[in-house]
């Protein structure tokens, strides 16, 4: 555990401990690349980072002398094609397993990483080249995507430099592997006053948009520092661990789940590299192959996997699961922890931050609670007026933030190129967070909602978390979106938007059931009044719920 002592202490007596005493190193230059991988790799350059395999059979494993290695080659290729300190430089690699030794690249030359998703279209990529100024595209083969990076190029100028792939050729880009592979092994650090300082921008995030064109989260180069909170008191990972996360390396929850603080704690990361959507038994299958001992999946993955025979593999070197993106029913965790004797830590953060709530290594889960608040971020629980709530008092999860030379580590810069939509969220010294939370005696947090998605009905504020929890306790329901539709009465009334376990059927009767179901297990007064039922709800490209969608349709 000497490396990790390098940033902070690590020995805390309970999470109370934690919160009050816990401090991270803040260097003046810090770059992930140098002082994390290279030193491993120097430290210990037989140990496993990276354990990674795909459906189709291929399996491969990396050291970190192997990602050091390949990362220097790779940022040799990046020079030769102009790119550089402050370049902007958009991935959309899915889980292929060049990802990890081209992120690092990117951060040793003091390029800005712009990872995104290959499901982008031409109007969602002119858009990102332009508001970011891209220099650089890396997408992994020829297809219809780079069909819509050369239409998007054209929309937007000469923003865009240079177009790369992975793999085969295509006019206008660079193979980039055969550019690699042709590329000089060593790789001339820069000098000090060359490299990027610590709070200058190493990362940028484009906001799912659930409301409006995403934003542009950007993040300095301590970011991957403050994960090492992530990794090592919410997973609880140490050297001993390979740690598996679903993430597709486009969203934040990869920075979360699959580098930095992973590889801080010295655990190896596994991936799985799929096509197609998410399959439970594959998963399950590979934890059993693989002895994988820390898990990580949004709970609309637990969802899934609690509906498959767990009993047929053997998760007996399953010891951590943890899970963010969405708050986890309780329904889901109970059933988990029956079939595998494991409980689920929750986390809470946003793309804008590192982990602000969760289950710490200490505290016990306690179901339908994201966990407590986390020390270093400034998190605390605010009422409208800017003061701390009390116990049971619903509020929102702030950030405080005295003046941007004492921004916390982990936090945003801000969104790159747009004031407005920073102070907007950003004001007054506080960062607002737009979820709605509670507090019990104990300090557990407990979701109500975002803001904008709480129902206001007859006087009550009611969170749609609260009633699809109770539904997702009825067998019947395999997922939920509850939303206000507008009531000249009430004002708003309960609506939910349900999809079907197989094996049942939309009925009034049904909807009876339902409703009857949700008054037993919650308030009454929370029911849905109106239920309907679809085939699948409509999500953000991240595969967040759109309720938005839902409640625009509504009142059409």
């Amino acid at each position: 555990m000497g490396f990790i002592h390098r940033f902070c202490e690590t020995e805390f007596s309970s999470h109370e401990d934690f919160y009050e005493n816990f401090k991270l190193e803040m260097p003046e230059r810090f770059n992930f690349g140098y002082d994390v991988v290279d030193r491993l790799a120097a430290l210990q350059p037989d140990k496993t980072a990276l354990v990674w395999c795909n459906d189709r059979g291929d399996a491969k494993t990396m050291s970190f002398a192997d990602i050091s290695r390949v990362s220097d080659k790779m940022a040799n290729a990046l020079k030769s094609l102009g790119v550089g300190r402050g370049d902007m430089v958009m991935t959309m690699l899915k889980r292929r397993i060049e990802y990890w030794p081209f992120a690092i690249a990117a951060h040793k030359i003091g390029a800005v990483l712009i990872p995104a998703t290959h499901m982008l279209t031409e109007k969602d990529l002119a858009y990102r080249i332009e508001a970011a100024g891209i220099k650089m595209t890396l997408t992994v083969e020829d297809g219809p995507l780079c069909g819509y990076i050369d239409d998007a190029q054209q929309k937007t100028g000469d923003v865009l430099r240079v177009k790369a792939l992975l793999f085969g050729k295509r006019e206008g880009y660079v193979n980039f592997t055969e550019l690699f592979e042709s590329a000089p092994e060593t790789f001339a650090r820069p000098a000090s006053y060359d490299l990027p300082g610590a709070r200058e921008m190493m990362l940028i995030y484009f906001t799912s948009g659930t409301t409006g064109m995403p934003k542009m989260a950007a993040h300095d180069f301590l970011y991957p520092l403050c994960h090492l909170t992530t990794a090592k008191f919410w997973h609880g990972l140490d050297s001993s661990d390979l740690h598996l996360s679903i993430a597709d390396t486009g969203w934040a929850k990869a920075s979360w789940s699959l580098i930095y603080g992973q590889w801080i704690c010295e655990a190896a990361v596994f991936v799985y590299d799929y096509d197609g959507k998410f399959q439970p038994a594959d998963h399950l299958a590979l934890i059993d192959k693989y002895k994988v001992t820390s898990f990580c999946a949004p709970p609309t993955s637990y969802r899934f996997l609690i509906k498959e025979d767990i009993s047929k593999y053997s998760l007996k070197s399953l010891k951590k699961c943890t899970t963010a993106g969405e708050p986890l029913n309780p329904e889901v965790y109970r059933r988990w922890l029956e079939a595998t004797g494991v409980m689920i830590r929750e986390g809470f953060g946003q793309s804008e931050s590192v982990v602000m709530v969760a289950t710490t290594v200490w505290t016990k889960p306690v179901p339908g609670s994201l966990g407590m608040l986390m020390p270093e971020t400034g998190t605390t629980v605010q009422d409208e007026h800017g003061d701390e709530c009390e116990p049971g008092e619903e509020g929102e999860i702030c950030v405080r933030v005295p003046d941007e030379t004492n921004r916390p580590i982990g936090l945003f810069m801000g969104y790159y190129r747009d004031e407005e939509k920073t102070r907007a969220v950003w004001r007054d010294g506080i960062y607002h967070t737009g979820d709605a939370v509670w507090q019990n005696e104990d300090g557990y947090v407990f979701f109500k909602g975002r803001n904008d998605d709480i129902i206001k009905s007859s006087g009550y504020r009611i969170g749609p978390f609260e009633v699809e929890s109770a539904l997702l306790e009825h067998p019947a329901v395999l997922e939920s979106a509850v939303t206000a539709v507008p009531d000249a009465d009430r004002g708003a009334s309960v609506k939910a938007t349900i999809v079907l376990t197989k094996g049942y059927e939309p009925s009034d009767a049904l909807i009876k059931e339902l409703q009857d179901h949700v008054k037993k297990v919650t308030a009454p007064y929370k029911y849905p009044r109106i239920i309907e039922f679809a085939d699948e709800l409509p999500r953000t490209i991240s595969q967040k719920i759109r309720r938005k969608e839902i409640r625009e349709r509504d009142s059409i």
